[in-house]
């Protein structure tokens, strides 16, 4: 077997138990099943498995005991914000708990990102997050939206100049991406949101630290508003 063989199989086994986990087919407590017959149901080298099984037990998904043998672990003990592990969940569709706790990350971490990219920002940053806005201005689909709409908001927070704030956006960057398409695929009109952004960036423009926070702040809220909107109207459709 090849090396880049092997490097599939182990990728391709953490990604089959790392979703069946998030998903909930495997669920806290279960035991998997002994490391030979796991492996063959897998297709896999019991070499491959155990080394998927300590990324996964790194990730706090799994962990392995003496008379035991591995199981799956609280949701508690998992790392929410490890970039699998959060791409896992927006792929099996947020559930709502999950929308509202990544919208509750947003209301602490942008709002305060976009008053500080208004105090502190440059001129090339401040080029960086317009750019961003006309590609978004430009959008013909919900797909193309919500990528430009996460590099609108990566570019708000690269004029902060704050590099933890930075790190943290680049780890929920995959869930938010999700997020920003969901919320364009389920507004009548994807680019409905386009006056907030317009109204953060001329107010990074203008260093205008507090105008921008309560626009980011509205963008947010609104955009929350629009997904319960939506799903209120599927739910009376539905009934």
């Amino acid at each position: 077997m090849k090396a880049t063989d092997s490097r599939n199989l182990h990728g391709h086994v953490i990604r089959e138990l790392g979703k069946r986990i998030v998903v909930g087919d495997l669920r806290p407590g279960d035991v998997l099943p002994r490391e030979e017959a796991l492996a063959e149901s897998m297709d896999v080298s019991r070499t491959a498995l155990r080394e998927a099984l300590k990324v996964l037990s790194a990730k706090g998904l799994i962990e392995s005991r003496p008379r035991v043998g591995t199981r799956v672990r609280a949701t508690h003990f998992w790392n929410q914000l490890d970039a699998d592990v959060l791409s896992w969940r927006c792929a099996s569709m947020p559930a709502d708990d999950f929308i509202e706790k990544l919208v509750e990350m947003r209301e602490i971490i942008e709002p305060a990102a976009a008053a500080a990219a208004a105090r502190r920002r440059t001129a090339a940053q401040l080029a960086n997050v317009e750019l961003a806005y006309r590609k978004m201005e430009a959008s013909l689909d919900p797909e193309e939206w919500a990528v430009a709409d996460l590099g609108f908001h990566d570019a708000v927070l690269q004029a902060t100049g704050n590099e933890l704030m930075i790190s943290l956006f680049s780890v929920v960057e995959s869930a938010l991406g999700m997020f920003f398409v969901l919320s364009a695929k389920t507004a009548g009109n994807f680019n409905y949101s386009l006056p907030h952004h317009l109204k953060v960036l001329e107010a990074i423009r203008r260093k205008q630290p507090e105008i921008a926070r309560k626009a980011m702040q509205s963008m947010i809220e609104d955009s929350l508003a629009n997904l319960h909107k939506k799903r209120k109207g599927s739910s009376k459709k539905a009934s």
